[in-house]
């Protein structure tokens, strides 16, 4: 009870909710821009255009090697500008304009092309895409991680911000659905009218955004010397704290791109036999299910972390994401398609918790950094999370290419082998869920508790107070 006494958020801690909306709609258009490109990639290139997956494969892969460079490039950027709006806001605010236009024309390949001209459209609208998220949202994570210092007003705020991100993905699931609608000749020419509906909304939400939220550590940091390139990337990559919380984020995110897209095939092949239009329907609802409980579940999550803290939250929905993911053993069912909603509910509510807390965990890393160095470099840890993030997501797709090629699976055909759906079945069920117990264990380790954050504040608060007044006694004549 003391503990609980000792940890109540002070008021001048707590965050208005305009700037929790704001910053939750920055979130969102990240989170519908990425996620549905991921999504309908292999259903509109790959299915609706006829491109190998080995290409698309290569063709997602490439641009998040280009993240990999451009990822720190930005951090390290934003860091270091001294602008009158800010560090953030003017590439949150150009960025947003940015990501919403590219996402539009990449629904847009000209038709009867052929597909190496096809992948050559969609790999350069890709780079463009992607370089315009990066210029958005690694400023737009940085400003998150500094909004407020204490511990459980970053949980509520990235649980916030993934409320929002749910409520935007309930229209990611429907995409393909209304993109296969009767008022178009097929998905191809849908998905193009449902890229530029979608590309106005993601500038709309970008822009509010840039525009509602504040910097709260602009005035510490005008001060404070250029961060070299360099020092950054030594300085994040000698950060064990970091590099175990990226580690566990990384086996998860790995073990599931490597599958990605292949339940969708399921659906299609396996569990409606080749009946795209009732894959969809089923596809929609599943998603639909996701958000949903999603929504629900950022109360739940917040409840947990804010009474067992961040670390025994995350660990408890890794087993339960990897008992989820060993549940569609049985759930995908010909018989009972329906089945397959009970392993999507427990995904979700697993993966809402990860990406949620591992952003507030951030965070606090980046304040026991300005402890050890004395310097505060959110834009740099989001950057570097981000890099190692998309050079594995960048991997994955060239595995997901091969893989998939190896299941024996042939884009050509109306029905599939019976050993290619085996195949497709055993790599999308087992390689997450052993990915998912692997990361639950490495968080036993996990070294930065409530305590130690709450500890870390109270340092930082003291050594600012000594700094101000050792200020104004130089000043003083």
């Amino acid at each position: 009870m003391e503990l609980k006494q000792r940890h109540i958020t002070k008021e001048e801690d707590k965050l208005p909710a305009a700037q929790k909306i704001g910053y939750g709609m920055g979130a969102m258009a990240t989170n519908v821009a990425v996620n549905s490109t991921a999504n309908l990639t292999n259903l509109i290139y790959n299915i609706g255009l006829g491109v190998s997956p080995i290409l698309l494969g290569l063709g997602q892969c490439l641009p998040r090697i280009w993240d990999a460079v451009t990822d720190p490039l930005i951090g390290n950027l934003s860091d270091n500008t001294r602008s009158r709006f800010g560090r953030r806001i003017p590439y949150i605010f150009a960025g947003g304009i940015g990501l919403g236009i590219t996402f539009a024309f990449l629904w847009m390949p000209p038709r009867g092309l052929g597909e190496t001209a096809t992948f050559a459209y969609f790999l350069a609208m890709s780079i463009l895409f992607y370089t315009a998220a990066t210029v958005f949202d690694v400023p737009r994570g940085a400003l998150g991680y500094e909004l407020t210092p204490d511990y459980h007003e970053k949980t509520r705020l990235f649980a916030t911000s993934s409320f929002l991100i749910n409520v935007g993905s309930l229209m990611i699931p429907w995409l393909y659905f209304i993109a296969n609608l009767d008022w178009f000749a097929d998905e191809v020419e849908g998905m193009k009218y449902v890229g530029i509906v979608l590309g106005i909304i993601l500038i709309l939400s970008a822009v509010t955004c840039a525009v509602v939220c504040k910097e709260r550590k602009f005035q510490q940091v005008k001060a404070q010397p250029r961060i070299p390139l360099r020092e950054t990337i030594t300085t994040t990559a000698a950060n064990r704290t970091f590099l175990r919380l990226l580690g566990i984020v990384l086996l998860v995110t790995i073990g599931f791109y490597f599958v990605a897209g292949y339940s969708n095939y399921i659906l299609i092949f396996y569990v409606y036999q080749g009946d795209k239009q009732a894959a969809s329907v089923m596809m929609g609802w599943c998603g639909t299910l996701w958000s949903l409980l999603s929504l629900a579940g950022v109360f739940l999550m917040t409840s947990m972390a804010t009474r067992i803290g961040k670390t025994m939250t995350v660990m408890i929905f890794l087993i339960v994401m990897a008992c989820g993911n060993l549940l569609k053993i049985v759930c995908y069912s010909r018989a009972y398609p329906w089945l397959v909603l009970i392993p999507t509910a427990l995904l979700s509510l697993g993966m809402l918790v990860l990406f949620s807390l591992v952003f507030a965990m951030i965070a606090d890393i980046c304040d026991e950094d300005e402890l050890r160095t004395g310097r505060r470099r959110e834009g740099s840890y989001h950057a570097m999370y981000g890099w190692w993030w998309k050079v594995g997501i960048g991997l994955s797709y060239i595995v997901q290419g091969f893989l998939l090629r190896a299941t024996g699976f042939n884009e050509k055909l109306p029905a599939q082998a019976e050993s290619t759906l085996f195949w497709l079945r055993f790599w999308e069920i087992t390689l997450p869920a052993a990915m998912c117990l692997i990361s639950a264990g490495l968080l036993t380790k996990y070294p930065l508790t409530e305590a130690r954050a709450y500890e870390i504040k109270a340092r930082l608060e003291e050594r600012r107070k000594t700094a101000a007044e050792t200020e104004e006694s130089g000043q003083t004549p």
